[in-house]
């Protein structure tokens, strides 16, 4: 119940009572003094009762009228924030608004992510791929088929968990390692071949489940089965050239050099977002970067690794790849977005999963290959 519902009198009204004598018409005070008796241990002098305005506590609409303590009504509980005005002026005195705050410290730019982890094992897996590479090629096609197998277990397994999309994982898997084996036995035919046979593994597979979902589970099947397997494909096509362990070294130093140019320069100079709807640490000064050092890596490449290669191929094979590389990362930062996650896996510290360094790969292969066969044949 608000003040105006007891016709509380106004500041003026209440203390011409008492300093001047009885108003004309004014109801009596005994009765108030009464009630205030109740309680002597609340008992003030009326002097000395601060006005709430006066000591900082609610104010109601009505600005004007005076706030009549507890004592006065035996139905109204004074409020915390009326207390006596000494318990008041304990208080801490809150800053002021507009006065000048310190400056924040200046914090230290980060580079996201732990450089130690991501470069240890960046070396581990580079040895791994050399290794493999150049002692055998069957061994180094195997490597491939295992990487597809666990991107594909990372790609299913994140799709489920965040859409309840259950693409079929057996027969992607079965058929992407079947796939990259066929591509280096057969060629681009058996490829192609491996790649429609897994599609139709995945349509029959999902038919043992009830029909509800079966159009998104097999569409997201089969588009697993193109851009895991049948892109990592083409770096078993490059494999099958008599030069082919220098091919597939040109096309993994390529992506390696864009992906550190792009992150190097754009962590140090990057200022300009490139795609910041889709992947906001992407900027362009970091593609000036990507670009520069592919063209740089592509001509020496061309030139000391590749039989018949010539430095300014190399320059547009560099570009090329500083391209296609964006392309893949903003593609799978995409598909991440959509999916409410930062990373596809843990399985690799500093970088996430297997195919979150697939990424840039993937997409790279065909454009790696196609172009090695233009500028110096199939081999």
């Amino acid at each position: 119940m608000n003040d105006t519902s007891w016709g509380a009198p106004s500041r003026a009204g209440y203390w011409g009572a008492t300093d001047q004598g009885p108003v004309q018409g004014a109801a009596p005070v005994g009765p108030v003094r009464d009630a205030h008796a109740l309680n002597p241990s609340e008992t003030q002098p009326m002097p000395i009762v601060p006005d709430v305005a006066a000591s900082g506590g609610h104010q109601d609409d009505d600005r004007g009228a005076a706030q009549p303590s507890g004592p006065l009504f035996r139905d109204r509980t004074p409020p915390a924030h009326a207390a006596h005005p000494a318990q008041s002026a304990q208080k801490p005195q809150e800053p002021m608004t507009g006065a000048p705050q310190p400056a924040p410290a200046p914090q230290k730019k980060s580079a996201g992510r732990d450089l130690g982890a991501a470069i240890g094992v960046g070396v581990g897996l580079g040895a791994v791929i050399i290794a493999s590479l150049f002692i055998e090629k069957a061994v180094f096609v195997g490597v491939i088929a295992v990487a597809v197998v666990v991107g594909l277990w990372e790609l299913t397994s994140r799709l489920q968990e965040q859409k309840a999309i259950k693409a079929p994982l057996v027969p992607l898997a079965v058929g992407g390692a079947a796939m990259v084996v066929a591509g280096y036995v057969r060629g681009a035919e058996g490829a192609w071949v491996a790649m429609a046979l897994t599609a139709l593994a995945v349509l029959v597979w999902r038919m043992t489940e009830p029909p509800e979902g079966y159009l998104k589970d097999v569409t997201a099947g089969v588009f697993a089965a193109f851009y895991v397997p049948f892109l990592a494909t083409f770096v078993a096509l490059m494999l099958t050239a008599d030069d082919g362990p220098q091919r597939v070294l040109t096309f993994l130093i390529l992506t390696v050099v864009s992906d550190t140019g792009a992150y190097a320069i754009g962590w140090r100079f990057g200022k300009h977002k490139l795609a910041p709807r889709i992947s906001p640490g992407k900027t362009r000064e970091g593609l000036f970067g990507a670009v520069t050092f592919a063209m740089a890596a592509g001509a020496l490449c061309m030139h000391f690794l590749i039989d018949d290669g010539l430095w300014w191929q190399g320059l547009l094979l560099g570009l090329a790849v500083a391209a296609s590389a964006t392309l893949g990362d903003l593609g799978e930062s995409m598909i991440k977005r959509d999916l409410g996650i930062k990373d596809m896996g843990t399985l690799l510290p500093g970088h996430g999963g297997i195919m979150d360094r697939l990424d840039s790969l993937l997409p790279t292969a065909p454009v790696v290959w196609l172009l090695l066969v233009v500028f110096v044949g199939s081999g």
